[in-house]
């Protein structure tokens, strides 16, 4: 399969996109779900190329994974674990049974556990609170956060997840100590930079009148540690392991959102994504969003080649989001070892970056119109923004967005370019400046539109690229849900922490590190 892609791309690579338009094919080449839009009509993908896409899929197995996944089999093959992210915005399905036991009773308990809590909260002197987490546990409630700012009728929500004390320092700036919640997010209680934080946040707290025994709340399912910390069980909030952490806003992770916009509000964000899980499992081929999304994924990284992939939301309020799916695709998807053990023979998951429109357009798009590599683009833009009295800026913001994507199929020849310059120039000097306003295009991108950047929609776009990442996993045959390469740099901080101190040799690095701690050494005495 994996060769007949690659011959029909040989085939095709120097078609131009915008002659594969007709009547039929931004309807043909388009996807609709609840209020949403998937074009990906902008792309070098024809109807042979689609079905050959779609039978890879059926080739590997996504239908059968998927309905395991929901299931609650332990597709995460190397840790022996199930995959169940899904059953935290399960509010009224069937029963998933891990293990003989029906999850879904706890994850409602939780569920309503954390709404309590919140609520609670919301109506006490609590001005502010602070998510201390780190990859998981910040960049989606994080990005969340942001991205519902609209909705926020409740506490202050700060986030610390860097190590580096520049973060904590800056975040406890200016705060009451006495009305002032801390959320430690750690699922083993352990993780060094969190609990770092967590220390230095308690120590901040007492010694400005604020009461640690009454304002931390710990997400996590080490009671030892969290008893040992001094936080009583009754705001303990724990998740199971078949939650991974890069998957667990939907749970108690989110606990710091549910108290900025009020559980009702939370309730709605995870019916989007419920309702994202129900399309996955019920539409069919080219009717399936998520499938066609991580197929668009797989022909322009596996077949084409194209090394990155840019996230490009028009929405100043997405404007986090980017982030949050490096990790969600790259921790994912970036291995070189398949399910059976042996290297991938295809390339694994792109590089994604990206930033909010239109700064990135002031700032990197130049590469990505006139650079020498194609950088596959990924728009996403609402249709209705949430400042009625500024829908002037609002239809800018479409336009450039809009504007962007055609600018990438439809490019700019070098005749355009000389007669753009034609009235300024002439000879060899018009056709050295005209050089310089070619555009190649034929330079694929996907645009999602949705009508508001509400709970509901942004618990869709987040399932959405959850299940994208999902299919690609399967398709690739590998464990989308371990992330081993994390590990060997943090043995090997724990292991340096000594020497930078001073009370272990260096001797046994490297000459570059130790070359490099005493340079370091110089400056801290």
């Amino acid at each position: 399969m994996w060769n007949d892609l690659k011959a029909a791309h040989a085939a095709i690579k120097d078609r131009a996109i915008i002659d594969l338009f007709d009547d039929a094919r931004a309807d043909d080449f388009s996807v609709e779900t609840q209020h949403m839009r998937l074009d990906y009509a902008k792309t070098n993908i024809d109807r042979a190329t689609r079905d050959l896409l779609v039978s890879l899929a059926q080739a590997a197995g996504v239908a059968e994974r998927r309905d395991a996944m929901f299931a609650g089999a332990k597709i995460n093959e190397t840790e022996g674990r199930a995959v169940l992210h899904t059953a935290l915005r399960n509010l009224d399905g069937d029963p998933v049974i891990v293990d003989g036991i029906d999850v879904i009773r706890g994850v409602r308990g939780t569920l309503n556990a954390m709404a309590a809590y919140a609520t609670q909260v919301r109506a006490s002197p609590i001005t502010d609170v602070i998510n201390i987490g780190i990859g998981g546990s910040d960049l989606g409630p994080a990005m969340a956060t942001q991205a519902l700012s609209p909705y926020h009728d409740g506490p202050r929500l700060h986030f610390v997840s860097n190590v580096d004390g520049a973060h904590i320092s800056d975040v406890l700036r200016g705060l009451d100590a006495k009305t002032t919640l801390v959320i430690v997010a750690s699922k083993t209680f352990t993780t060094i930079e969190t609990m770092t934080n967590a220390h230095t946040a308690r120590a901040w707290m007492r010694e400005h009148g604020g009461d640690p025994a009454a304002q931390f709340v710990a997400l996590s399912t080490n009671h030892k540690k969290t008893e040992a910390f001094g936080i009583p069980q009754d705001r303990v909030f724990g998740f199971e392991d078949w939650v991974g952490g890069r998957y667990s806003m939907w749970g108690p992770i989110g606990l710091g959102l549910m108290i900025a916009i009020g559980a009702d509000a939370f309730r709605t964000f995870l019916r989007g994504a419920q309702e994202m899980d129900r399309h996955f499992c019920a539409a069919e081929g080219v009717e399936n969003m998520p499938l066609m999304l991580a197929l668009v994924g797989i022909w322009h990284r596996q077949v084409c080649g194209y090394a990155t992939r840019a996230v490009l939301p028009y929405d100043q309020r997405l404007g986090q989001l980017p982030a949050y799916l490096q990790q969600l695709e790259m921790e994912s998807n970036g291995k070189s070892v398949g399910m059976d053990g042996q290297t991938v023979l295809v390339d694994s998951g792109p590089v994604v970056w990206g930033a909010s429109g239109t700064n990135g357009q002031h700032a990197f798009y130049q590469l990505i119109h006139q650079g020498t590599s194609v950088i596959p683009c990924e728009f996403m833009v609402a249709a209705c923004g949430h400042e009625p009295e500024l829908a002037h800026h609002h239809d800018l913001l479409i336009a450039n967005c809009l504007a962007q994507s055609e600018a990438l199929l439809r490019g700019r020849t070098l005749e355009e370019a000389r007669g753009k310059v034609a009235n300024q120039f002439e000879g060899a000097e018009l056709d050295r400046q005209a050089a310089h306003r070619v555009f190649a295009g034929n330079r694929p991108s996907t645009t999602l539109v949705y009508e508001t950047l509400d709970p509901f929609t942004l618990g869709q776009i987040i399932a959405l690229y959850e299940h994208r990442v999902f299919v690609e996993g399967v398709i690739l045959g590998i464990n989308s849900y371990d992330q081993w390469g994390v590990e060997l740099g943090k043995e090997l901080a724990t292991a340096l922490q000594p020497v930078i101190e001073g009370t272990q040799s260096a001797d046994r690095k490297d000459g570059s590190t130790r070359g490099l701690i005493a340079y370091l050494r110089q400056y801290r005495g």
